[in-house]
């Protein structure tokens, strides 16, 4: 079941109000694009921003979003073309924008696309097939000091070298070409002792390999300013990251939007889900949510 993270808060911060509309950047399943739209009638819209085809497709078929239809406008693409999305689709007048930075469950659970290390599937991690760049490639076919390097800086893995060079040794007996065997690979690559901590010893590599197929962090950085130029004076931006380096940008760019009297923080400290919330979706557990409201 899909559970959208942070929901609650999503919906006190942005506070939709009826014929108001939003932009859902990162639209996944659908979950809070529908709480909007329950809270926007009878006219407000919502713009549903996704890159995966796939996606759009299953949001396309839920029941629940065919009550909506008429005030749901869906876009097959990225977030970093915010403001070419909007004139496309001559969207005005925008009361919330919200960016939820997480993967959706759909991907780690059904994709096939080798977004998890505890199935063994294709190693590919592309949000959209338009991407030519897959993880295979990248693992493959970049030299051991770029691996370290995204590994080391997109991972915070402190196995950094280590697992890069078992990439490099691997690759040259045989293709990696499955997330099994690359987590065979940096099960080689770390200390025994590394192997049996609480967080599973390939999580880092894997979330380095995502970011970097998909070139996640540059996207942040582009899509930001964006979203604060689209908005409504007095509208709102939130966005919801799930690692430290998604965090310091969304925390960086915010300050920098205060200093310059382009925005209010809204939120002094990020807000975090609460322990109930955890316990029904353990994936909410690292979600930060940052609010700010443009001057």
């Amino acid at each position: 079941m899909h559970i959208p993270v942070l929901q609650k808060e999503v919906l006190q911060y942005l506070d939709p109000k009826p014929n108001e509309n939003f932009i859902d950047g990162t639209l996944g399943y659908g979950g809070h694009t529908i709480s909007i739209l329950e809270k926007t009638g009878p006219g407000g819209k919502v713009l549903g921003i996704e890159k995966d085809a796939e996606m759009i497709k299953n949001v396309s078929g839920r029941k629940e979003i065919k009550n909506f239809k008429n005030r749901l406008i869906l876009e097959n693409n990225s977030f970093v073309n915010l403001k070419e999305i909007v004139e496309k689709n001559k969207f005005k007048s925008v009361s919330g924008i919200l960016l939820d930075l997480g993967m959706s469950s759909w991907h780690v659970d059904s994709s096939k696309k080798g977004f998890s290390f505890l199935k063994n599937e294709p190693l590919d991690m592309r949000y959209s097939e338009l991407n030519p760049l897959t993880a295979e490639k990248i693992l493959n076919y970049w030299s051991q000091q770029e691996l370290e390097k995204i590994i080391k800086e997109y991972g915070e893995e402190r196995f950094s070298q280590s697992i890069s060079r078992k990439i490099a040794d691997a690759r040259k007996i045989k293709k990696i070409e499955t997330t099994g065997q690359l987590v065979d690979i940096i099960r080689q690559g770390i200390s025994s002792s590394a192997a049996h901590q609480k967080i599973h010893f390939a999580t880092r590599t894997f979330q380095a390999l995502r970011i970097a197929v998909n070139d996640e962090l540059n996207s942040i950085t582009r899509v930001l300013p964006q979203a604060l130029e689209i908005l409504n004076k007095g509208g709102k931006l939130a966005v919801i990251s799930f690692h430290s380096l998604e965090d310091r940008i969304v925390k960086n760019f915010n300050k920098d939007s205060n200093q310059k009297q382009l925005a209010t923080i809204l939120t002094k400290k990020p807000i975090i889900a609460t322990l109930e919330e955890v316990k029904e979706n353990p994936r909410s557990r690292s979600a930060k949510l940052r609010v700010i409201s443009k001057i």
